[in-house]
Parts: C-alpha cells; structure tokens; sequence
C-alpha cells in the first residue's frame, strides 16, 4: 500500500539518479524534494487515489527498482530526501484516510 503512494517520490529521485546528487552534496535534491512535496500539497485526495489504483508501467517499475537500489547504495542521500518529503507526503494521505 505504502509503495503505491510513493511513485511520485521515486520519480522525483530519477533526475537524483542522473546528477549523482545530501542538499550540499547533491544540488538537486533542493528541487527534486520541493517538487515532490508540491505535488502532494497541489493533488486532491481524489487524484492520489486514482494515481494509486494504477499499476506501473515497465518503464516507471524499472526507474522504481532503480530508485530504491540508488537509496540503499547512499544512506545519506535517503536520509536527506526522506526528511525532506515525508512529513508531508505522510501528512496529505492521513488527511485523505489513506493511512490509519
């Protein structure tokens, strides 16, 4: 369930992929995790809901599996961003009851 709701997140973390990019470290990370959190902030519960019923596609269960891989590999790239965007990603599902 909690892996559905986190496709924006990975998304977001593909252009972290690309730079190699810890908000001193990794320059991106500002603006990959203000844009996920803005996404959160801007959808509906409606939105989130119909985005959480699809299934992925190849490609975004490839950049997914990626994701998660680039995270284990970098623990301090995982704490940073996950400081960043789960308070507020965690904040908007229990608001739309799709977390107890």
């Amino acid at each position: 369930m909690f892996h559905r709701s986190l496709f924006v997140v990975t998304s977001g973390l593909i252009c972290l992929i690309a730079v190699g990019a810890d908000a001193q470290q990794y320059p991106m990370l500002d603006q990959v995790a203000a844009k996920v959190v803005q996404k959160y902030q801007n959808s509906s519960c409606q939105q989130l809901a119909a985005e959480r019923g699809q299934p992925p596609t190849r490609q975004r269960a490839a950049m997914e599996e990626r994701v998660v891989r680039l995270l284990h590999e970098d623990p301090g790239m995982r704490q940073e961003f996950l400081n960043r965007v789960a308070a507020p990603i965690a904040n908007k599902l229990f608001e739309c009851n799709m977390i107890p």
